[in-house]
């Protein structure tokens, strides 16, 4: 260990953007054996492991770091997927920047340790390795769960809730499993196959799906409480963030996620309509994205491989006070896309279709609620930019869950978000709980997990007590 001070920081071999920007294929090739155990002795060991503190999970990382430049890497994989149930997907899509390299104590001057792609590399010579097994429990209780929703929280809590050997039953509005990771996060950060593997593991412990349900559709979620000793809603947030601009009813001014949704379902190889086809496709276009968070750098980069004309993103806010990841800005820039910052639009034009995207310059001004630059309207200073397509990565909402579960007992807060007890998760209902976005508001996925892992575990200490008091009455 404590390698940092002799060897450089490395990251696995990254193709090269005249390369990547024709596909969709992830850019990051995998660390290979010695380099992954060169990358991982670079950790210090420190006594206070800020990588450790600052990952929603708390993963042990310091000590599987050290597992793998010992050469253990099996034992490195059970002490990663202790804490973690999806590793190998937070190995790819973390913002380690923002979170555990980005706390490295080695960082300043030495370069942070690679922790993401030592977290990718044991993860996946465990699946190839054939470590990876379903949790299966070891009793069958005959409590059920029901899980509304397939993202992050929800199969997270559906592993660890099938483990204790509840009957476990998941149900989805989509046709496959995985939520955000599979219709919204771009083949290029994680392909559909690492997403797969993991929801047919769940499969195999025993986890019923119910794909292409939506409740409120299919059944009302008061029917739900009648099938299940308790319920889980992780449904997300969905709901796009409108920009309220004149224009913006216009067929080429199109939200994020149906962008996204879109591309993802043409590289899974579905039959998409011809406006997918048609004003979904960038192909030939100049495109205008408007956001700066991680979903507007999916949309730029996305743009790009569908063979753009021009790909230019829009941030009222500077380059330091930008939401989303550097590495993805970088990634971006390498491959093409013009960030406009301190920009934003003021309308859109055209006549039947947008054709231009009236901006402002913008300045900072002070720091508002979120302790970012506020941004403030330089006078004067309008410009246009040709537009065949623009993008909307404003963000999300929760949707109206009380009237789409036609449950009006089901409270929210004053945002929309589902309203829990922050020590139990359990909302409004009794016996119906809540996690990740849609009680937290957008986030990331790694809370989502950390959000299914507490919500299980409530949903647990729920049960057992409900069970503890069925024994008695059974016994008279």
């Amino acid at each position: 260990m404590l390698k940092f001070i002799s060897v450089p920081q490395r990251m696995p071999d990254k193709r090269a953007a005249t390369e990547r920007r024709h596909d969709f294929d992830e850019i990051y090739a995998e660390f290979q054996r010695e380099r992954a155990a060169e990358q991982a002795a670079r950790c210090s060991q420190c006594g206070v492991p800020f990588c450790q503190i600052h990952c929603p999970l708390g993963n042990n990382i310091p000590d599987w770091l050290r597992l793998t430049a010992e050469g253990r890497i099996e034992e490195a994989y059970e002490l990663a997927q202790a804490t973690n149930n999806l590793p190998e997907i937070c190995g790819r899509i973390c913002p380690q920047d923002r979170l555990c390299e980005g706390n490295c104590v080695i960082e300043k001057g030495f370069d942070a340790v690679t922790i993401g792609s030592v977290e990718k590399y044991i993860t996946e010579t465990a699946w190839q390795s054939g470590w990876v097994k379903p949790r299966r429990p070891l009793r069958e209780l005959a409590q059920s769960v029901g899980i509304v929703g397939a993202g992050p929280a929800g199969l997270t809590a559906a592993e660890e809730l099938r483990a204790l050997g509840y009957q476990v039953t998941v149900y989805d509005r989509y046709d496959r499993m995985g939520g955000l990771m599979i219709y919204g996060i771009p083949n290029f950060k994680l392909e559909k196959d690492v997403v797969a593997r993991r929801t047919a593991l769940l499969a195999e412990a025993g986890v019923v799906y119910r794909p292409n349900f939506e409740v409120g559709r299919d059944a009302k979620l008061a029917e739900l409480r009648r099938s299940h000793d308790a319920l889980l809603i992780a449904t997300g947030v969905y709901k796009a963030r409108e920009a309220e601009l004149p224009g913006n009813d216009l067929p080429n001014a199109v939200a994020a996620m149906t962008y996204l949704t879109a591309s993802n379902r043409k590289g899974l190889g579905d039959t998409v309509s011809d406006f997918e086809n048609g004003m979904l496709d960038a192909k030939g276009k100049a495109v205008v994205v408007i956001g700066g968070g991680d979903t507007a750098m999916d949309c730029v980069r996305t743009a790009v491989r569908q063979g753009a004309r021009s790909v230019k993103c829009l941030y009222r806010r500077d380059r330091a006070n930008m939401p989303g990841s550097m590495r993805e800005v970088k990634h971006a820039e390498e491959e093409g896309v013009e960030f406009i910052w301190l920009a934003a639009p003021k309308a859109f034009h055209g006549v039947g279709h947008i054709r231009e995207v009236q901006a402002v310059r913008m300045r900072l001004v002070g720091n508002d609620a979120s302790g970012r630059g506020a941004p403030q309207e330089v006078p004067g200073s309008d410009f246009r930019l040709p537009a065949d397509l623009v993008i909307k990565a404003l963000g999300f909402d929760p949707e109206d869950l009380p009237r789409l579960f036609d449950e009006p007992g089901l409270a929210v807060t004053r945002w929309g978000t589902l309203k829990t007890d922050f020590r139990s998760f359990e909302t409004s209902l009794e016996g119906v709980f809540a996690a990740g976005d849609i009680v937290r508001g957008a986030s990331l996925v790694v809370w989502a997990i950390r959000d299914g892992r507490d919500a299980a575990a409530s949903i647990h200490t729920y049960l057992s007590a409900r069970a503890a008091r069925a024994v008695p009455a059974a016994a008279e």
